[in-house]
């Protein structure tokens, strides 16, 4: 065989391997966590088995990306409270010196690494989006709200609504893991 040939081979295998590990990364289902709410007490992700969805979205204030999203965030909120669609805002530590504080305006949980670990999260804007299922709760989605963090009219991928319109439609979720961008979650 020549080396074109098993270069081609080589480079294939490594692109179905690399989507095939995006996919298993994506999927899979989350036992229980809790988090602590902001105004006392804390709340388990079982709460939310009534649901149709739970998005989970961890931020924290000192991140520009938690900044520029605030108002994506409650507009999608808003559209899908009413649809059966739960979302949880999660403070999270991050890598910037002063960084620690309250959430902002959506934040209503903390976290102290549980739900970032069981979601496998580690940057601040990223999304999850969960699907109650028999044993736990199933990952549809994991990444980045939309492909454009920086200018919220320069969209042209909403990843996270187009998620949930596929999964309240009873369609797979589509996109099933879009890289985000953002601040480190501190671990």
């Amino acid at each position: 065989m020549s080396l074109r040939k098993i270069s081609i081979v080589l480079a294939t295998a490594l692109l179905l391997a690399t989507v095939t590990v995006s996919y298993a990364r994506a999927q899979g289902t989350v036992s229980d966590f809790t988090v602590q709410k902001t105004s006392g007490g804390s709340a388990s992700l079982s709460a939310y088995t009534g649901q149709k969805a739970v998005v989970v979205v961890f931020m924290n204030p000192a991140c520009a990306y938690t900044r520029l999203y605030q108002e994506r965030l409650a507009a999608l909120n808003s559209a899908y409270s009413g649809k059966g669609v739960q979302f949880m805002f999660v403070n999270v530590p991050i890598n910037l010196d002063g960084a620690e504080g309250s959430g902002g305006s959506l934040a209503t949980f903390t976290d102290d690494g549980a739900a970032s670990a069981a979601l496998s999260v580690s940057k601040t804007t990223e999304a999850v989006v969960l699907q109650p299922s028999g044993s736990g709760f199933a990952v549809r989605y994991r990444g980045a709200i939309d492909d454009n963090p920086q200018v919220a009219s320069g969209v042209q991928q909403h990843y996270l609504q187009q998620v949930l319109d596929n999964v309240l439609a009873g369609r797979p979720a589509g996109v099933a893991d879009k890289r985000a961008a953002g601040c480190l979650i501190k671990r």
